[in-house]
């Protein structure tokens, strides 16, 4: 007996009620996006090597899946490379293309490439996937699609302003209430830990600040002094830890942690600007929250910082995220070139709706009406009208056999088609049709027009 077939860890197959999930999020997020006056672009599923290497660090590079050149791969191959087993100098004589890691790289390298003809400031948006060689769990896979948003060539605060109100449209659009969103802000976290004497330990010690919510202040502590982080620079963040209240509130409790530096300082101004200008504007759905130990993306990120935490309710991890980033292009020789962006997390959006059972009824909705097939006559005569019912906008379809009706009736309610039309010999004498609720097993005779306003 042959082995049943199957697809590999990380990824998934998607039945019609899915994909049709994953198509209303998706197109509520496109729609976000082109009012907000994002265009679209994409990129290739794969990109050069040496476009991707070394752009995410060890761990990032771990993660790339390489493609194997055409052919006689081997015959190219590093023999000192081959010979030693040492995989990081083999597969660069192997392997000259990759699976794109996410969808930012590729656009920096899209924007170095094309940059004498777009328009400035470029507002682009993407919707692809992209692969990890990560380990797969609940929340994360090895193909997944990304639905990113970016501004560049503007470093005007007022795009920090516009992403958290595109978030807030895209939530109240899902009808996903209790969505927080996180802001901080990188000039912050330079200048705490100048202040603490520790600014050759910023990422050791926003690492450890970062998870003060999972293991608690004296584990925080502990973690800052074997970083080498001295006990007197720990004692000036003691407010970081109690740090809580209205986003007002903690920018005075900032003001007087960093008045000694400067770098901390525009960030306490950049962070005010924005909540200023989101609380005139006012958000419909999600609440906005300063949230000083959110250091995601450092070694990436130069001011504002997002992150977006589903509602409590449910257990899951942060469902989008991004920033501001003042050199994306350095690593193609385009420097100075600022932007900012955010990121839906798709699937994890998907399992929080699912779970609180968001879905509209009507998402799955493929068919709207089903004709029964009684022979070729009737076939002929129903086809005519499913033909002026498809240019009415309405989805029809005719049985393709001419099963038994049991048969036909049970394919409609399988698969939830609200509407069946029978027709005979006295409907096709009459021009008429016989139409059925499935609903409500409420049948009447009726004209084409009638059929169609019935069904609209």
């Amino acid at each position: 007996m042959a082995q049943k077939p199957s697809i590999p860890k990380g990824t998934r197959d998607f039945n019609p009620e899915e994909v049709a999930k994953r198509n209303y999020i998706v197109n509520t997020i496109r729609d976000a996006f082109e009012r907000f006056g994002f265009q679209p672009i994409e990129t290739p599923s794969f990109e050069n090597s040496e476009t991707l290497m070394g752009k995410y660090g060890d761990e990032g590079d771990r993660l790339i899946f390489k493609i194997l050149n055409s052919g006689d791969y081997l015959n190219k191959a590093n023999e000192s490379a081959y010979k030693e087993k040492d995989s990081n100098k083999l597969t660069a004589s192997i392997s000259e293309k990759a699976l794109r890691y996410d969808l930012t790289v590729p656009f920096a390298r899209y924007v170095v490439q094309y940059q004498n003809d777009i328009e400035y400031p470029f507002k682009r948006y993407q919707i692809q996937p992209v692969w990890r060689a990560d380990r797969p769990q609940k929340g994360r896979f090895r193909e997944f699609y990304q639905c990113d948003a970016d501004v560049v060539g503007s470093d005007s605060l007022w795009q920090e302003v516009e992403f958290i109100q595109l978030y807030d449209v895209v939530f109240s659009a899902l009808k996903l209430k209790g969505v927080t969103i996180k802001i901080n802000n990188r000039k912050i976290l330079s200048g705490i830990a100048e202040v603490i004497g520790a600014s050759d330990k910023l990422i050791d010690f926003t690492v450890a600040l970062d998870k003060l919510d999972k293991i608690g202040e004296e584990k925080v502590k502990e973690e800052m002094l074997t970083k080498g982080i001295t006990q007197e620079g720990i004692s000036k963040l003691q407010p970081l830890f109690t740090m809580s209240g209205s986003f007002e509130s903690q920018i005075e409790s900032l003001k007087s942690i960093l008045y000694t530096s400067e770098e901390g300082k525009k960030g306490i101004d950049e962070l005010a600007f924005i909540n200023s200008a989101i609380t005139e504007l006012g958000l419909s759905t999600a609440s906005f929250q300063l949230d000083v130990t959110l250091a995601r993306g450092l070694n990436y990120y130069t001011g504002a910082i997002f992150e977006v935490a589903a509602p409590k309710i449910v257990q899951m991890g942060s469902i989008g995220g991004g920033g501001r980033y003042d050199n994306l292009t350095g690593i193609f020789g385009m420097p100075n070139m600022s932007g900012v962006g955010i990121s839906f997390g798709l699937d994890r959006i998907y399992l929080v709706l699912d779970e609180l059972g968001l879905f509209p009824e009507t998402v799955a909705k493929n068919v709207d009406v089903l004709f029964i097939n009684f022979g070729d006559n009737e076939a002929l005569f129903c086809l005519k009208a499913v033909k002026v019912l498809r240019t009415q906008g309405i989805n029809a379809e005719l049985y393709p056999d001419n099963a038994k009706m049991k048969k036909q009736m049970n394919h409609a309610n399988k698969r939830n088609i609200p509407f069946v039309v029978l027709v005979g010999e006295e409907e096709i004498n009459s021009n008429t049709y016989s139409l059925k609720k499935m609903i409500t097993g409420e049948q009447f005779k009726v004209s084409l027009e009638d059929l169609i306003l019935h069904i609209k």
